[in-house]
């Protein structure tokens, strides 16, 4: 038995050798690797996908540890695609994975060639890029699907799956069709990740406040030097406080959405 055989061999009894083969041979992109999109990539990963292309800008920061797959103590200033890749790769060393460190934006929309993809799947934070992402997507073949905001959440009953005009009690939901009914309606329905819970933070906003942080603003990575030089924590308006446990299982629940597609009847 080869090793990608044995690798999955537990999957294979459940879903059988010719869903494997569908699944090995799926494409598959994923927009921002953070919280939610850095535990789907993982997920795909060990269910078979083998073709997967990771999208993000940033580097791992200290206080991405509590809640990203490949964010730890060592990883700290790596750039996150790079990071999550090696992880991947520890898995599945026979896996095709694409690393980009770039952010998703109108301006770059046409250089990821989407219409290249079976999935594309939307885990960014940024409402602008987000509602590009999706009339971007939706304008091709692919099957899409998208995370709606997984901060401000702790129960994992709660969480669940809609189709986007559907979604209720997420205020990035509501922002999002807001801003689509304005700037233009996605060309076809998708489903959506979401919970309706929402809980206020308890907590201070503080700073990292370490060396070790590596993301100052105006540094630069590897990459496009245009794109890369950033960093999130300034610019954002609000920082919400998050658990590991509920934005992983937005990316595992994002992961089962395709794995079930690719193996419906």
């Amino acid at each position: 038995m080869g090793l990608e055989r044995a690798l999955f061999q537990r999957t294979e009894l459940l879903v059988g050798d010719e869903w494997m083969k569908k699944l090995s041979a799926t494409r598959v992109i994923i927009f921002g690797t953070g919280g939610v999109g850095s535990w789907c990539a993982e997920s795909l990963i060990r269910s078979g996908i083998r073709e997967l292309t990771v999208v993000d800008s940033d580097r791992v920061c200290v206080t991405n540890i509590n809640r990203q797959l490949m964010a730890t103590a060592q990883t700290v200033g790596e750039v996150k695609v790079e990071a999550l890749k090696r992880r991947l790769l520890e898995i599945n060393p026979t896996a095709k994975i694409q690393a980009l460190q770039m952010i998703y934006c109108e301006e770059t929309s046409e250089s990821f060639r989407l219409e290249n993809y079976d999935y594309i799947i939307d885990a960014i934070d940024s409402l602008e890029n987000k509602a590009h992402l999706i009339r971007a997507a939706c304008q091709t073949n692919a099957v899409f699907f998208s995370s709606m905001g997984a901060a401000l959440k702790m129960d994992p009953s709660k969480i669940q799956v809609a189709e986007f005009w559907k979604v209720k009690g997420c205020r990035l939901g509501a922002a999002l069709r807001r801003k689509l009914r304005k700037t233009g309606l996605p060309a076809k329905k998708f489903l959506c990740v979401f919970s309706e819970e929402l809980i206020e933070n308890k907590g201070k906003k503080v700073s990292c406040g370490t060396e070790q942080c590596l993301c100052p603003k105006n540094r630069t990575g590897a990459g496009n030097p245009e794109l890369v030089n950033h960093e999130w924590c300034s610019s954002k308006a609000q920082i919400n406080g998050t658990v590991a446990h509920t934005t992983a299982i937005f990316g595992f629940t994002m992961a089962g959405l395709v794995v079930q597609d690719v193996c419906k009847d």
